[in-house]
């Protein structure tokens, strides 16, 4: 007898309907809830340093708190995702950055503001993996790629928030106004969450089976070399976001106000470009021959980027549009892979694996690169740079070869029982 499927209920919807893309939407609502927490302290350094004397090192380490806390809390998070399901994950961690925003409007002191600051990021790494289930548990693998980039806008979308509303509501009122827009958001997100988004019908399946999910990081280094390779192609990608503005006024000569609207528009072509990306892995049928055409991509584009300093700046500024949109656009593709590849009951654990290896390796972009940039400056820098993702290409697994067989393994510890 063929596997029982799992009935479809009001609350299980099923993939056809409109349902799954008011999830998607409330996930990636959330998810960019979170980054305006996460980059709203960054957007204070002015006020930090300029009005309250602040040293800047003091002020970049308090930005840098949200980041360490979603650090230290990202597998947790993926744990807990895969016990208890995604709904109260994601719902239940809006709640707490908001009381993190909110414990930050009333701090008193430095080290009182960067111990919310941490917990409010330790918190809102609970989106990471959840919305990343969410779109694997609802979305046919012909629309995942698709519906993955859409849920990958969510980072840019967030910080763009940040810098456009966080600097004027901070110099009209100091940090508590400016931490008052992330508290009513995430609040506001955690009540949509808990009310829209279900999550997908596998705890049954798991009864059913009888028998423990099978680990997907044994037998097999396909999950460990898509986290590797991701790490490498993060090196490009914070190099182009930490290091473009300041290429752009002090090397290439642009003024302040053209040079930031050069990168805003980096930003939202980037988006588009994570969505396009997986529109075209659902075309091939595969997440990883697109990752490696993006790794032998990025590679080429800072070389090209490097070459743009013998051109006018108008060419760098496009250039470095370019290098923006082609160096994000793996991370949707690596991130849908991991998912798939991990199965229903372990991919919340491999997806905060996944982020925290491209999180730690996005931490030595800043000092490694900046300190290469002073010794021999941006354009060898840039070419420098290209060797990461020339080195993430190999190392990309090959479907084929490696990633069914897991893929079978992980389904078979996840299908029904047989009647």
């Amino acid at each position: 007898m063929a596997p029982r499927r799992p009935a479809h209920t009001a609350s299980t919807p099923r993939t056809g309907s409109v349902r799954p893309w008011l999830m998607l939407g409330t996930a990636v609502l959330a998810q960019g809830a979170g980054t305006v927490f996460q980059s709203a302290p960054a957007f204070l350094i002015p006020l930090l340093h300029t009005e309250r004397g602040i040293p800047l090192a003091q002020a970049g380490l308090l930005a840098s708190a949200p980041t360490l806390g979603l650090v230290l809390t990202l597998v947790a998070w993926g744990a807990l995702t895969d016990r208890v399901g995604e709904r109260w994950v994601i719902a239940g961690g809006m709640a707490l950055t908001a009381l993190a925003a909110l414990g930050a409007m009333t701090a008193s002191g430095y080290l009182g503001l960067a111990g919310f600051l941490l917990l409010g990021g330790a918190a809102s790494a609970s989106t990471n993996a959840a919305s990343g289930r969410v779109v694997v548990g609802w979305f046919p693998k012909e629309r995942r790629g698709l519906a993955m980039g859409v849920r990958q806008m969510c980072q840019p979308l967030g910080v763009a928030v940040a810098a456009v509303a966080v600097p004027p509501l901070a110099a009209a009122g100091g940090i508590s106004v400016a931490m008052l827009l992330p508290f009513a958001i995430t609040i506001a997100l955690a009540v949509l969450s808990a009310i829209v988004i279900a999550d997908p019908p596998r705890q049954a399946a798991k009864a059913a089976a009888g028998r423990k999910p099978v680990n997907p990081y044994r037998g097999g280094a396909t999950l460990a070399r898509i986290h590797l390779a991701s790490a490498l192609l993060v090196v490009p990608q914070f190099t182009v976001s930490i290091f473009g503005l300041i290429w752009l006024t002090a090397d290439r000569g642009m003024n302040t106000t053209a040079a930031g609207i050069v990168v805003g528009v980096s930003q939202f072509v980037g988006a588009l470009g994570r969505v396009a990306v997986g529109v075209l892995s659902d075309r091939v049928g595969s997440r990883l021959r697109p990752l490696r055409w993006v790794a032998w991509t990025a590679a080429a584009v800072m070389i090209v980027l490097a070459l743009s300093e013998l051109a006018p700046a108008w060419a760098g500024a496009a250039a470095l549009i370019l290098a923006a949109t082609i160096t994000v656009a793996d991370n949707g593709l690596a991130y849908t892979a991991v998912a798939e590849i991990a199965g229903p009951f372990w991919s919340g654990r491999a997806l905060g694996t996944q982020n925290t290896g491209q999180f730690l390796a996005a931490s030595i972009v800043g000092p490694a690169v900046g300190g290469l940039i002073s010794l021999v400056g941006f354009p060898i820098a840039f070419a420098v740079v290209a060797l990461a993702p020339f080195a993430a290409v190999p190392i990309v697994p090959r479907e084929s070869a490696e990633v069914e067989p897991e893929l079978q393994q992980a389904g078979a510890a996840s299908q029904p029982a047989r009647g």
